[in-house]
């Protein structure tokens, strides 16, 4: 796609040049590139409006003339503003792509938290501003006045000289003109009176709106000289919150306020990340909303006409990716998180316009490239919806099974062998009596056999594998091993979730089962009913490619009094309460940097430091003293344990795809949602023999939208296989009702590998109750198909 064309950057330094120059335009050899041209406005109108209208042909003679006949001066030294400095931080939730030599990879972090402002940037001296007259309740009254008066020249007045120039912005908006606010967590604007001007200015005539938009021209086409200013972060601020680019016909101009914002230093970043995060809710999700739909109407355009030539301007897009990089930067993670709980769900940042793109492309461009000169989607997998990175890792998988498979199969003909079909599956025969064993046995055994696709045969028992018998074993597999009496795991009803035992044992390989497991789940599109904390998943993308030093620890992640919540809840709030305490800590609790566990009857203590039964726990030290407890329960004790779950998973979904994933992403590909909709599945259910007006389909709908939770589930369980929701909805079940033409004294029958429900025409809703909970109740080991 054209976004994706190389751009190079040669100014933009080594460690951000690649991030940076997707955003630059194209340098042309002997002459300066031709300058895209500000928009054309829409003409006035007779009355006041409600905004730009979009798609308007109307325009304004003299901004077009404006526009272009912009001196070359002012041109060249914005086109040597902005590709040369071309800065970008590399922010952690936009993961580097990994190069080909995966050792040789260094993953950069910056802490936006660490240092004080003045080591971030160097604070330069600003200019005196303008002094703006007007308060908010002026500007209100004002407003007021016209609703009687009908006269909008006073307010007219107030627009013009507030939006002419970055200085009049901060002289409008800022607390004190004279201070300098130059600290992070105070820009020193007076966010009501932006919000109260930005709410009125979509309700004011078009000669008023036309005349900010040209204001906006005017700021964005300054002869920039050396690094920004404050007050110039600031008016960015300001004006990246205007309402009036929710309107295709101020893209242009939005996009070059957008390249400006995505090509400040690191520093001035680090300000602006700050400073967004105290945006009200409402406000910050507007601002999402809009980058997300300037990039979804870039990519399909409803009038083409409107925009540039995708040629000239393949940066729209890359500078507003790098700008919701800032936005989504504020919620990092749950470890690094400038607010928490954040001020909306990761999920807000999807895009779901990328579900309709071509994604195998835009992940091996990824591949090929990584963040360096070519622009792929895969650079910012924040964007990118939980159902299109299902469709990135299944695609993968399906290319890396075919790939195994031919080598298998061309392996075989070259030693002038037979070829066995069976030979491109990944075949388990397994007893069900010895299920765990088998299945341990088979996997070692077959272990270069785990990207192909699996097939299960229970020995003794009929019936080809169409995918029904894999599901169940998978469930019955994971129901043995998570048995308490297993002793695998411990699970915690406080939390409803399981964790690891940390008991010590000789052989960890079971452990790698359960990995393995979850990762041929991921791999053939199974959904498993696991109850793992978020934590375990974060703990399984650290790192989210396996590391090619086999010394290097895996598994091992920053943890906290929330991570420890998810799992003890009890022990997270004593814990807390301890880091709370107003007394005395040595002399009330007399406890040491040491903690005790119970294994096999027999307590045995363990120092969380060198000499760590020695040391007191203090009102000084009891902050280290909680972390080190935290970091030894959910890392250090079960080391051994998760390290060889970790390996199990990734020796199935080894892929760069991983990378794309959030630790809350995987479990959903994992477990699927437990949220039931059945009037969703309802909705989507196909049948064959009946009509959805049948008399026994509308008995039916009515007894399963009547069922309780539990059975919901189990039916959902008897006819799928699973009782979770797949990652694209119950639509993605393909859920069929068939007729079974039999006695109406036979039960209900399923065919799990097809989500197939055969419903004899019972006469009545109370024998079709009583016959349909007998049969989802009783399922297991009947020879499913």
């Amino acid at each position: 796609m054209s976004e994706a064309e190389r751009v190079p950057s040669p100014a933009a330094p080594p460690a951000v040049a690649a991030a940076a120059a997707a955003a630059a335009p194209e340098e042309k050899k002997g002459k300066e590139p031709e300058r895209e041209k500000l928009p054309p406005i829409v003409s006035a109108g007779a009355g006041a409006t409600a905004g730009l209208d979009r798609g308007s042909k109307g325009q304004i003679s003299t901004f077009s003339s404006f526009v272009s006949t912009v001196n070359q001066k002012k041109e060249a030294a914005e086109n040597r503003s902005s590709p040369t400095h071309l800065v970008f931080p590399n922010i952690k939730n936009v993961r580097d792509l990994p190069p080909i030599c995966l050792d040789v990879r260094q993953k950069q972090r910056i802490s936006v938290d660490a240092g004080s402002s003045e080591t971030k940037a160097p604070v330069l001296p600003e200019p005196v501003l303008p002094v703006q007259p007007k308060t908010m309740k002026d500007f209100l009254e004002d407003v007021e006045k016209v609703k009687s008066s009908g006269d909008w020249k006073t307010v007219h007045d107030f627009y013009l000289t507030t939006f002419d120039s970055f200085p009049e912005l901060n002289g409008a908006f800022k607390k004190d003109a004279s201070a300098s606010f130059n600290t992070i967590e105070d820009s020193g604007i007076n966010a009501k009176f932006v919000n109260a001007v930005y709410d009125a200015l979509l309700n004011t005539p078009q000669d008023i709106q036309k005349t900010v938009l040209k204001g906006i021209i005017n700021s964005l086409l300054r002869e920039w000289k050396g690094p920004r200013t404050k007050d110039d972060l600031r008016a960015y601020f300001i004006l990246l919150q205007n309402p009036q680019f929710n309107n295709t016909s101020t893209y242009v101009i939005y996009a070059h306020l957008l390249r400006q914002i995505a090509t400040l230093v690191e520093a001035d970043h680090h300000f602006l990340v700050h400073w967004f995060k105290k945006l009200s809710q409402k406000r910050f999700k507007q601002l999402v909303e809009r980058l997300l739909q300037f990039i979804s109407l870039r990519l399909f355009p409803a009038k083409p006409e409107e925009f540039p030539p995708i040629s000239k301007c393949s940066w729209w897009i890359p500078s507003a990716s790098k700008v919701l990089a800032l936005l989504k930067f504020i919620f990092a993670d749950s470890a690094n998180s400038l607010v928490h709980p954040p001020l909306i769900p990761y999920t807000d940042f999807y895009n779901s316009t990328l579900d309709h793109i071509d994604l195998m492309e835009e992940y091996h461009t990824w591949q090929s490239f990584g963040n360096s000169h070519r622009f792929s989607f895969c650079q910012y997998p924040f964007v990118i919806s939980i159902a299109a990175k299902k469709i990135i890792i299944q695609r993968d998988s399906e290319q890396q099974m075919i790939s195994i498979a031919r080598q298998s199969l061309v392996d075989k003909v070259s030693r002038r062998q037979r070829p066995d079909m069976n030979m491109l599956f990944l075949n388990m025969k397994v007893r069900r009596t010895h299920l765990v064993s088998d299945s341990l046995d088979e996997l070692t055994r077959k272990r270069a056999d785990l990207k192909k696709k699996l097939k299960v045969t229970f020995v003794g028992e009929a019936g080809l594998d169409m995918g029904g018998l894999t599901k169940e074993w998978f469930l019955l597999l994971i129901r043995q091993i998570f048995h308490p009496d297993y002793g695998m795991f411990t699970y915690h009803k406080d939390s409803y979730c399981h964790w690891f035992s940390s008991f010590k044992c000789d052989n960890y390989s079971e452990f790698r089962l359960v990995g393995i497991l979850m990762g041929l789940a991921v791999y053939n599109s199974i959904t498993l009913d696991i109850r793992f904390p978020p934590c375990c998943y974060k703990k399984l993308l650290s790192p989210p490619i396996v590391p090619s030093d086999q010394n290097t620890p895996v598994g091992i992640c920053n943890v906290t009094t929330d991570d420890l919540c998810q799992i003890m809840p009890e022990l997270a709030h004593g814990l807390s309460e301890l880091l709370s305490y107003e007394g005395n800590v040595e002399e009330d609790f007399f406890s040491t940097f040491q903690v005790f566990q119970e294994e096999f009857g027999i307590i045995k203590s363990y120092n969380l430091k060198p000499g760590g039964d020695k040391i007191p726990v203090t009102n000084q030290n009891r902050k280290e003293y909680v972390q080190l407890y935290i970091d030894f329960l959910l890392n250090k004790s079960i080391y051994k344990q998760f390290a060889a779950f970790y390996y199990g998973f990734h020796s199935v979904c080894a892929s760069n795809a991983l990378m794309l994933l959030r630790p809350e992403e995987v479990e959903i590909l994992v477990c699927g949602s437990p949220e039931l909709d059945m009037h969703a599945l309802q909705r989507s259910t196909q049948y064959d023999g009946y009509a959805k007006t049948d008399l026994t389909i509308r008995y039916f709908w009515d007894v399963v939208l009547g069922f309780p939770l539990d059975l919901q589930k189990k039916l959902l369980h008897f006819t799928t296989g699973s009782d979770r929701v797949p990652v694209g909805g119950m639509a993605d079940l393909n859920f069929k009702i068939s007729k079974n033409e039999t006695s109406t004294n036979w039960l209900p029958v399923a065919h799990t590998c097809f989500n197939q429900l055969c419903l004899p025409p019972y006469k009545s809703k109370k024998d079709l109750k009583q016959k349909l909970i007998i049969g989802i109740s009783n399922s297991e080991g009947f020879g499913l198909e």
